[in-house]
C-alpha cells in the first residue's frame, strides 16, 4: 500500500470470509447475519477462517456496510436471499431534514470489539484491514430502499433536491470517518471504502455529488493507516477517484490493470482485478490469468492481487486457496 519493495506480490480477497466456505455456512447455520455481525467471538472467528485456510497476507473484517445506519430508524432487515432491505427509504428533502447524526459509538460497539479480538488473534502475522461502505453507495441503499439497476431513485433526488442529497452525504460521510478511525484505533492496519455503485454515474455527476464528500471524508482518516478506496464499473472515474484520495486504487475487471495504472500515475498503489468467475474455472485457467495480470503489473512496487469484486457463492474452496498459492508461486522476488 505504501509502493515499497515486497518479497511477492501480497493477494488478500473482497469477501473472502463468506458464503463459499463450509466454516462460514455452518456458523450461518445457528446465527442470523445480523446476530453474526453483532456477536464479536463468532465475527471473530469468521473473519480469521480464511487466514487459516487459504493463507492470504490479510485479513478483512467481517461486518457489513450499512450496520451504522440502523440507528437512523430506516428499518434495515437481511432478508434471506435477497440482501439488505430497506423499509422506509428516505426519498425527500423533509425525510432528510428529520435525520440526525449516528452517535457510531453507541450504533456499532461491536464491531470495534470484533477488531480488538482480531487483531490480539493475527499478533501481527498479517494486517487486519477494517472497512466500511463510502457514502454514495450507503446513501443509495437509504434512498433505493435496497439494491437498484438504474438508481432512479437516487438520481432524481440529486438532481431535484441537491441540498437534502448532500445534507445525507454530509452525514454518512461525518459517520463513515468515525467508523473507521474507531476500527482504526481497535486494531485495523487499513481500510477500504468500498463505493460498489458509484459506476452508475457520469463523470460530471460524480465530481459534482460524490467527490467533494469522498475527499472530505478520506482526509478526516487517522493519518499513518493506508485507504483503499475501491467501486465497480469505474473506468471512467477512475482519475476523479484519484483525487477523492486514497494510498490504493481498487480496480474492477472491466479495465486492463497496466492502462488504468498508467491513467492513475505510478504514484499510486493499485488493487486488483481479476473477474471472481474465473475462480469457476479450474487452476491451469486460474494460473493463465494470474500470469497475465502480474505481468500487466510488470513487478512494480505497489500491486495487491485481488479479485475486482467479491468471491462469489458456490466458488470451490480448493481454486480458492490455489489462486492465493498462484500468486505467491508466480509473483516470487526472493
Amino acid at each position: 500500500m505504501r509502493r515499497e519493495p515486497v518479497p511477492y506480490t501480497p493477494v488478500w480477497l473482497m469477501r473472502q470470509a463468506g458464503r463459499y466456505l463450509p466454516e462460514y455456512r455452518a456458523m450461518r447455520a445457528r446465527l442470523g447475519f445480523l446476530e453474526l455481525c453483532k456477536t464479536p467471538d463468532a465475527a471473530a472467528e469468521v473473519t480469521l477462517q480464511p487466514v487459516e485456510r487459504l493463507s492470504v497476507d490479510a485479513a478483512i473484517l467481517f461486518a457489513d456496510i450499512l450496520l451504522i445506519v440502523e440507528p437512523l430508524g430506516v428499518g434495515l432487515e437481511f432478508e434471506k436471499g435477497e440482501g439488505p432491505v430497506i423499509h422506509r427509504p428516505l426519498r425527500s428533502e423533509r425525510d432528510i431534514a428529520a435525520l440526525r447524526p449516528i452517535d457510531v459509538d453507541a450504533a456499532v460497539p461491536f464491531v470495534f470489539e470484533t477488531a480488538r479480538r482480531v487483531a490480539r488473534a493475527l499478533a501481527g502475522r498479517v494486517p487486519l484491514i477494517g472497512f466500511a461502505g463510502a457514502p454514495f453507495t450507503v446513501a443509495s441503499y437509504l434512498v433505493e430502499g435496497g439494491p437498484s439497476r438504474d438508481y432512479l431513485y437516487t438520481k432524481r433526488l440529486m438532481y431535484e433536491e441537491p441540498e437534502a442529497w448532500h445534507r445525507l452525504m454530509e452525514l454518512l460521510a461525518a459517520a463513515t470517518a468515525r467508523y473507521l478511525n474507531g476500527q482504526i484505533a481497535a486494531g485495523a492496519a487499513a481500510v477500504q471504502l468500498f463505493d460498489s455503485w458509484v459506476g452508475v454515474l457520469a463523470p460530471d455527476d460524480y465530481r459534482a455529488f460524490v467527490q467533494p464528500h469522498m475527499r472530505a471524508l478520506i482526509r478526516t482518516l487517522t493519518p499513518g493507516a493506508p485507504v483503499i478506496h475501491f467501486g465497480t464499473g469505474t473506468a471512467a472515474l477512475l482519475p476523479l477517484m484519484r483525487a477523492a484520495g486514497g494510498d490504493v486504487i481498487g480496480l474492477d475487471w472491466r479495465v486492463d490493470l497496466d492502462t488504468a495504472w498508467a491513467t492513475l500515475g505510478h504514484d499510486v498503489a493499485v488493487q486488483g482485478n481479476l473477474d471472481p468467475a474465473v475462480l469457476l474455472a479450474g487452476p491451469p485457467y486460474i494460473r493463465q490469468r494470474v500470469k497475465d495480470i502480474l505481468d500487466r503489473a510488470g513487478g512494480r512496487p505497489g500491486h495487491i492481487f485481488n479479485l475486482g469484486h467479491g468471491v462469489l457463492p458456490g466458488t470451490p474452496v480448493e481454486h480458492v486457496k490455489a489462486l492465493v498459492d498462484i500468486v505467491h508461486e508466480l509473483s516470487d522476488r526472493r
